[in-house]
């Protein structure tokens, strides 16, 4: 009963959260603004958020084949379909709650392909690490490269609010450290005081066999057949992610004349919205009108085309997750009479 109590309550939370961002932005505007927002998602041409759509599910596919690859080198073909649905039944996951998606799909693995939860699980966190770390370069090319462009509104919108939240002569990082470094040394501590009883306890078990497993899922990397397939699969899927939010430009005229450089800024600062609110919901539109300012396009129209942008993400993955969890025992139960 906790537990469903705890899942509502963070469920409502971050609901609650994209409805603030949401009426944050709208009541800043006017009845025109308003009017200008509407009128551009009524014209708007929805047939580009279809191809966004596919755009999506290919860039997905190509994340399957990628995962895959991962987890032969530790003895595992798992049928490719069922890498498929579990990935977009991962995506479903966390559009309620934060993670859930990573704990999803590794038990889909778990039940239909027998693969221990552990050992797929860590290579989720590989796979994850790399779309980080290919993130942060991307992220940091696009500043260097749109610099002038970028500055003004970074520093507006990002500096300038932080330095007047802060206050003056307050260190924050050094407070953070002591606070670190007195818990990490009363943790030392009390694993040597009881470290006995610890060692031979089952908690401590699971947990050591949970860290054997996660390592061994990352190690993988190490031992793939194909590295090069599978960096292209990895940059495959940035491409295909900036693809998805440029195409989406074209589905309004105001936008249509915007450049992959306008597309890739919108991908970078629309993730961090995604990942400060689940799903982005409320935030993300209000990132992508202020990230297309600086392309000049008026802030009503960068809103319509967040919740463009938005809508195309949001629908491929409920509807693609919803046929993956009908079709999923659908494929195992046709497979397993077939055997």
């Amino acid at each position: 009963m906790k537990k469903k109590l705890f899942t509502a309550l963070r469920i409502t939370f971050f609901l609650g959260l994209g409805c603030f961002f949401i009426w944050l932005f709208l009541a800043n505007l006017g009845t025109k603004e308003k009017s200008e927002i509407l009128f551009s998602l009524e014209k708007a041409n929805y047939w580009w958020l279809i191809a966004a759509i596919i755009l999506g599910i290919i860039s997905h596919f190509s994340r399957t084949l990628r995962w895959k690859m991962l987890l032969e080198p530790m003895g595992y073909k798992p049928r490719i379909w069922n890498v498929f649905f579990s990935v977009f039944i991962g995506y479903l996951a966390n559009l309620a709650l934060p993670r859930l998606g990573e704990v999803s799909r590794c038990g889909v693995l778990t039940r239909y392909e027998k693969i221990p939860f552990n050992k797929s699980f860590g290579t989720v966190l590989t796979e994850r690490a790399i779309d980080f770390f290919i993130f942060s370069i991307l992220f940091f090319v696009n500043i260097f490269f749109q610099r002038v462009k970028l500055y003004g509104y970074i520093e507006s919108q990002v500096y300038e609010p932080l330095a007047a939240k802060l206050s003056p002569g307050v260190d924050f990082a050094g407070t953070i450290t002591w606070i670190f470094l007195g818990s990490l040394v009363g943790l030392v501590s009390l694993f040597f005081i009881f470290r006995e009883a610890i060692l031979i306890s089952k908690p401590y078990q699971k947990i050591t066999s949970l860290i054997k497993g996660l390592l061994e899922g990352i190690y993988s990397v190490s031992k793939l057949k194909n590295p090069w397939l599978f960096l292209f699969h990895s940059l495959f899927i940035w491409l295909m992610y900036l693809l998805m939010a440029w195409v989406v430009f074209l589905s309004l005229p105001t936008t249509a004349t915007l450049g992959l450089d306008a597309g890739l800024s919108v991908l970078m600062f629309g993730t961090i919205g995604i990942i400060i609110v689940q799903g982005g919901i409320g935030i993300y539109p209000a990132i992508v009108a202020g990230t297309l300012l600086v392309y000049g396009i008026p802030k009503t129209t960068g809103y319509a085309m967040g919740w463009l942008i938005w809508s195309a993400q949001t629908a491929m993955m409920l509807v693609a997750g919803s046929i993956s969890l009908i079709l999923l025992p659908l494929f195992n139960k046709w497979k397993h009479e077939r055997a």
